[in-house]
């Protein structure tokens, strides 16, 4: 583990809140994942177990109703809502949208897109539930078919430093192209600057052989370089977004000073540092369920291993220990 990692390590361990007496249920993280449809149950489950274990309160799925059918048999350690509708079903997304909209000030971060799909009506109505988040200043957190949304209506995002985005390879490409940004030849790292500047200073998570994260500007532009495992099996990506969103929940009980906290980080530097804590966490998830599982490696094996990639990297503090 290089210097660089360590000392970023070290302040996103800064951002735990400890388990203390005082705090009562839901202060430890309360976070939804919106997806989940038809043809798509595993990815908002694996984000939202992945946000359970890494330690949130109260982790959320809100989806289609035959999603939530589903869902609900994977765990019942989740709490699942049945408010998105695909087509054909006759409301508008402001419709559909309201009673999302109205679970925001209950929640601390929200992931949008794990098995969202691109049905037009959840498209919609996820645009205005990111329109209100944003209003409401809740952090977002958006991958998969969400950065779809993003490509087509980048307005939704653009100047919203809440935001973190977590493209792959292919969505990485198709967002730039649809900002206007010149990919061909560029380093990771040039390429992850540029397409947050073109989105107006949002959180950018490039995904690859190591992890770009920048807001567009070289003090915040850095790299998550710990090993991770060497099969590339769907849904990994998906401990990436739950991870994240629960130390953006943990982030806002920094800001907030709720405990006797260390250092003095602010808003942007501590929202690099959760993109930063959520890779290295789920590339620590990966490097170890491939030791385990190698070849027949799957999404669900990552989720096993969150606990013990967050003691392995972060630690836990002394004032939670019985």
């Amino acid at each position: 583990m290089s210097p660089a990692t360590k000392e970023l390590l070290q302040k996103v361990r800064m951002m735990v809140p400890p388990m203390l007496e005082k705090f009562h249920k839901g202060m430890l993280g309360r976070v939804a994942v919106i997806g989940g449809s038809e043809n798509y149950t595993g990815a908002p489950y694996f984000s939202a177990m992945a946000s359970a274990r890494l330690g949130a309160d109260l982790s959320h799925v809100i989806c289609t109703p035959p999603a939530a059918n589903v869902i609900k048999t994977y765990s019942p350690n989740l709490m699942v809502h049945p408010l998105m509708r695909e087509n054909p079903y006759h409301a508008t997304p402001s419709a559909l949208a309201t009673p999302v909209i109205a679970m925001l000030a209950h929640l601390h971060s929200l992931v949008i897109g794990p098995g969202l799909g691109r049905d037009d009506l959840m498209q919609d109505t996820v645009a205005e539930v990111i329109s209100a988040a944003r209003e409401r200043k809740i952090p977002l957190v958006l991958d998969a078919d969400a950065l779809w949304l993003v490509q087509r209506r980048p307005e939704l995002v653009k100047g919203y430093k809440e935001c973190v985005l977590t493209p792959n390879v292919v969505e990485f490409g198709r967002l730039a192209q649809a900002v206007g940004v010149d990919t061909e030849g560029d380093t990771g790292k040039e390429g992850c600057k540029a397409l947050a500047n073109a989105l107006g200073g949002v959180m950018v998570v490039r995904k690859g052989g190591v992890d770009w994260i920048s807001d567009g500007t070289d003090e915040r532009t850095i790299t998550s370089e710990g090993e991770g495992g060497r099969k590339r099996s769907g849904g990994q990506g998906d401990t990436l977004t739950g991870s994240i969103g629960t130390l953006l929940a943990w982030r806002n009980m920094y800001l907030d000073k709720n405990w006797d906290t260390e250092g003095n980080m602010g808003r942007e530097e501590t929202l690099m540092l959760a993109a930063f804590g959520g890779s290295a966490i789920t590339r620590e998830c990966s490097r170890l369920a491939f030791m385990e599982r190698g070849r027949s490696l799957q999404a669900s094996d990552l989720t096993d291993k969150v606990p013990v990639a967050f003691e392995t990297l972060i630690g836990e503090k002394e004032e939670s220990k019985l």
